[in-house]
């Protein structure tokens, strides 16, 4: 009987700790949207010619150097992205996931009501 009194109970934990393996699936979804523009970036970060592209605008003014390093911070910004994300979804606290939840999806919902009133 003394033995059963020194024992501890404990609820049913089925989700574990299993933060950081949320974080790096929400990091490797969060690198499937962005490798297309990673790749991009580069792409217009190494190839001097992609300049004339654009003709007019305040970016075909810059100097090469400039224009490369432009390029080559865009494509360090979105590779550091999924780390970023995959960092935030196993740190935050469920409160805080769900308030950045609600913002982004009401960007979401903004981009396209916008898209629809001014593009078409």
């Amino acid at each position: 009987m003394s033995q059963r009194k020194d024992t501890e109970e404990h609820a049913l934990d089925i989700t574990g700790d299993r933060s950081g393996w949320w974080g790096a699936f929400a990091g490797v979804i969060a690198m499937v949207f962005v490798a297309v523009p990673i790749s991009a970036a580069i792409g217009l970060a190494t190839h001097p010619a992609t300049q004339t592209l654009f003709s007019g605008e305040r970016i075909s003014e810059a100097s090469q150097f400039g224009y490369s390093a432009f390029w080559w911070i865009v494509a360090l910004v979105l590779i550091a992205l999924p780390f970023g994300i995959g960092f935030l979804i196993a740190k935050a606290s469920t409160r805080a996931l769900q308030i950045v939840g609600a913002i982004v999806v009401l960007f979401v919902i903004a981009v396209i009501v916008l898209g629809q009133l001014f593009v078409f």
